[in-house]
């Protein structure tokens, strides 16, 4: 939990400590309150002026206001530190996310990223918010209160340690009892969370296979269990205040009995008025003593959580990035989009096996490089090394001369024109979609967007829009189809203007004329830039410079369309299920 803390600023540093001078003070107005309740108790009792009285009222009354506003500034700053800080913390586990790799994201999960960002957060700040107030006055009003009232009574004294004792051994049993449980409160969160989002992310699979009662059954499951944790602590936190009501009430009663049996004992008048405003003094003081206690329980009671969600945090924040930024920015050796691979191994950190075995190729600025293979085969693994989405495990990837491990990451990103396989479209307007590729060095122009959509094959489709390239796109792109998408994301790529263009399986969900067309239009727009695709059809690839065929992560083929046909077993055996016996003869 301490580590968490270090995320706070200098200046809300600043107001913590502000915080504590005006709890101080809080607790030194609040503590005085009952002084001059006593000096009123003893003016009434021996027939005391009203105009003493008043006064003595009066000082009273202006410590509750005083009081009554160092609370609220209290609050305020308390307030301010806790949303602050949940501000900082959140933009610092968005932007260590960011620095993921795909296998550290896979580590955690989207659902519990997502709950570590929100609710974990949540439960960190209502500590700290909580934490200022109660932690730190509670603590300082009970030992200030218990100075106070050590001379006034041994009795009084006796009655007190015993309520105390009392919420102590009630408390310590609770809080073994429940401790554990806040400990799976989050991890079951995390398994609601990740329930209810394949329900919705999954809807029309789970519609179209019948399994709404089989989710059903499942999200009742995750729900009962976080319920039943929640209902088993709430149940014995339910005892709390009860039982903290009666020790108080039994204690003011305690204390009222045995004054008023000192009282009876005492002879003297003015000694039986000093025992009858000790025993008023003792009375709130001892009050004090319990509500201080009680609120530093409650801060307790709350700490096994926010510590939770606070080790979940650190658990992002502390995670070391394999991906490291390099150090050049600029071109070094004047040649642009060119990418070479020399003997590159890849397999995932904790795997035994490599995804890719001894790689090695070279392309050239203007020229097509194709990747096909069996599903499995590491095609899209081998081009995620360009964009570092994962780092070679062994040899280099070089761009324009330089390994990438050596490369800014913005200065690799900006030679890059990243077409993923599953198309991903933000909740924005089409124009703002195109623009996003544009977004590190500003929008893109009109005339950029409209030359991006023509050579994607996209126009016809966004011209039947309404709005046209103003159209908002729903989240996740559920609006299109999935070959609007995939055009879309093409004309997003374009217009970027890269050196580099990536298409990851980016036309699958193309019909053949549509493929045709792009690809004559990419093959006119795309002349001096450096193209790599990955494709499960022939026809996609077959007019490409150079084509690598893989298998099981080995290349076991590479050379132009023609070629592969006479040397590649593999690739004639995926060109004889994909093409007719005319096409293999005329080709």
């Amino acid at each position: 939990m301490f580590k968490i803390i270090k995320n706070l600023t200098i200046k809300d540093v600043i107001f913590c400590l502000i915080a504590l001078v005006l709890i101080v003070g809080q607790v030194y107005l609040d503590l005085k309150t009952p002084d001059y309740m006593s000096k009123i108790t003893e003016l009434v009792t021996t027939g005391g002026l009203m105009k003493d009285i008043l006064i003595q009222g009066a000082y009273m009354l202006l410590c509750t206001l005083g009081g009554l506003v160092l609370a609220v500034s209290i609050g305020y700053i308390t307030a301010r530190v806790g949303t602050n800080f949940s501000k900082v913390l959140r933009r610092k586990i968005f932007k260590k996310v960011n620095s993921f790799n795909m296998g550290e994201i896979k580590g955690f999960s989207t659902s519990s990223l997502i709950t570590r960002s929100t609710n974990d957060v949540m439960q960190v700040q209502n500590f700290i918010t909580m934490g200022l107030q109660m932690a730190v006055r509670s603590p300082i009003m009970a030992i200030w209160a218990i100075t106070k009232i050590a001379n006034k009574g041994f009795e009084f004294s006796i009655v007190t340690a015993f309520g105390v004792s009392i919420i102590i051994v009630m408390i310590t049993i609770l809080l073994v009892s429940v401790l554990p449980k806040f400990k799976l409160i989050q991890t079951l969160t995390d398994d609601l969370n990740n329930t209810t989002r394949e329900n919705v992310t999954g809807i029309r699979v789970i519609r179209a296979f019948n399994a709404e009662k089989f989710h059903q059954k499942r999200f009742n499951k995750a729900n009962n269990s976080l319920t039943n944790i929640h209902m088993y602590i709430q149940k014995r936190l339910a005892l709390m205040s009860p039982t903290m009501t009666l020790v108080m009430q039994s204690l003011s009663l305690g204390i009222y009995v045995i004054g008023v049996l000192l009282i009876n004992k005492t002879i003297n008048p003015a000694d039986k008025i000093t025992v009858f405003g000790n025993m008023v003094v003792f009375t709130s003081y001892a009050v004090q003593v319990i509500f201080s206690l009680i609120m530093l329980i409650v801060v307790f009671v709350f700490y096994p959580r926010a510590a939770v969600s606070a080790n979940r945090i650190n658990e992002v924040l502390e995670t070391d990035t394999t991906i490291k930024d390099g150090l050049v920015d600029h071109d070094v050796n004047n040649v642009k989009g060119e990418v070479e691979f020399k003997n590159v191994s890849f397999k995932y950190p904790d795997a035994e096996e490599y995804i890719l075995n001894d790689i090695s190729f070279k392309a050239n600025k203007g020229e097509t490089i194709a990747f096909i293979g069996s599903t499995g085969s590491g095609k899209s693994t081998l081009i995620n090394l360009i964009p570092r989405f994962y780092d070679a495990t062994k040899g280099e990837v070089l761009v324009d001369g330089v390994n990438v491990r050596e490369m800014k990451l913005s200065y690799l990103y900006n030679k890059i024109g990243y077409i993923s396989q599953k198309p991903v479209m933000f909740k924005k307007s089409i124009k703002d979609n195109i623009s996003f590729g544009k977004c590190a060095s500003g929008k893109a122009s009109d005339k950029d967007i409209t030359d991006a959509l023509k050579y994607a094959e996209a126009s016809s489709f966004v011209k039947k829009l309404e709005g046209q390239e103003t159209y908002e796109i729903a989240q996740g792109g559920n609006n299109v189809s999935g070959g609007q998408k995939q055009r879309l994301s093409i004309a997003r790529a374009i217009a970027r203007k890269p050196e580099i263009f990536i298409f990851d399986d980016s036309f699958s969900a193309l019909d053949y004329k549509t493929d045709y067309e792009l690809r004559k239009n990419l093959k006119k727009y795309l002349k001096d830039s450096t193209v790599f695709i990955v494709a499960q059809r022939i026809g996609t690839i077959k007019n490409a410079d150079k084509i690598i065929v893989l298998d099981n992560g080995t290349c076991v083929g590479m050379g132009t369309h023609h070629e592969l046909l006479k040397t590649c077993e593999v690739y004639k055996e995926i060109a004889e299920s994909q093409l007719s016996k005319e096409e293999l003869e005329n080709a």
